[in-house]
């Protein structure tokens, strides 16, 4: 491991990523990362707009709020790689600070205190909630979630620039509190649900769920690295941990859950139409397999004539609709 002498040393804690000295390999390497996470944030932002009406009206939250999670998402990863591309200089064969600007790492948390928050409310538009159960538990969701980042925040950025242990471990405790208080207003909000959804639907929100927990959970373990390294520690591999866990753990939770959530939606929908509660112009598919048919079908509706989805059974197994 190489470290920027004099002045430039890095701290124990703190942002460390800026003031290191990289090979080649190493500076591509998170340079990648963060270029392939932008571009997955702007290819789901796209799937999202493109596919929100694949999805009743009553469902479209979850895909407005999956397309703002991700426009927001790469316009940080866009900073992140300007940020990225501007605070380094090659020297010879390694990559150095440029000693005017460092690495703008904490962008991040401004990009979580957005987007953390959207993700609730993502999860929560395709549960069983309506009225005031749905106002209560979104904002109970979006204020642990809002607090959870912020608090985070101040033991990693601002409190002595994250270089003092007593301030990580404070506020991460603080932090992990909001964060035990959003698993469980949206874990109860998915469980409450599960009567109320068919089993396709309830088995692919139980999936989404797990894999947004799961994701959630990377952070805290990321968060731990910036408290623990030491002066002996390999600062250069703790650094490339940090970052590309940080851009894995984001298109997870981002691309992959809406993705999820979509498949979530778009099976209420179908559930829906064949109970004659909803109405959709086309046929609903997903992952290849006819979920519904379009309702109501355009020659009847032209002609004033057709019979009613409610009294359209669906044949088992093969997912179309017969008299």
């Amino acid at each position: 491991m190489t470290l920027v002498s004099g002045p430039q040393a890095p701290p124990v804690q703190g942002e460390f990523s800026g003031v290191l000295i990289y090979t080649f390999g190493e500076y591509y390497l998170v340079q990648y990362a963060l270029a392939a996470a932008g571009l997955a944030m702007l290819a789901g932002f796209l799937y999202a707009i493109s596919s929100r009406n694949d999805v009743a009206p009553r469902y479209r939250a979850a895909s407005n709020a999956s397309a703002l999670i991700q426009a927001v998402a790469f316009l940080a990863y866009a900073a992140l790689f300007v940020s990225w591309q501007t605070s380094f200089t090659l020297d010879g064969d390694r990559y150095v600070p440029d000693g005017t600007s460092l690495f703008a790492g904490g962008l991040r948390y401004a990009d979580w205190t957005v987007t953390v928050p959207l993700l609730a409310v993502e999860l929560l538009s395709v549960c069983a909630l309506a009225g005031g159960r749905m106002f209560r538990r979104r904002t109970a969701a979006m204020t642990a979630a809002f607090l959870m980042i912020f608090t985070g925040f101040l033991g990693a950025q601002v409190l002595d620039a994250g270089n003092r242990v007593l301030w990580l471990v404070v506020w991460g405790l603080i932090s992990t509190v909001f964060f035990l208080v959003l698993y469980a207003v949206l874990g109860t909000a998915v469980a409450a649900s599960r009567d109320e959804l068919s089993t396709g639907a309830f088995t692919s929100l139980k999936r989404a769920t797990i894999v947004l927990f799961s994701s959630f959970g990377a952070y805290p373990l990321i968060y731990l690295v910036q408290q623990y390294v030491s002066a002996d520690s390999n600062l250069v591999a703790w650094a490339l941990v940090t970052q590309l866990g940080y851009c894995t753990a984001d298109v997870v939770a981002k691309v992959g859950f809406g993705a999820m959530i979509h498949k979530v939606a778009k099976l209420r929908t179908a559930d829906d139409v064949r109970a004659g509660t909803e109405t959709h112009p086309e046929e609903i598919w997903v992952s290849h397999v006819k979920q519904s048919e379009a309702w109501p079908p355009v020659a009847a509706a032209l002609s004033g004539h057709g019979a009613h989805p409610a009294v359209v059974t669906t044949r088992p197994g093969n997912g179309h609709r017969t008299p």
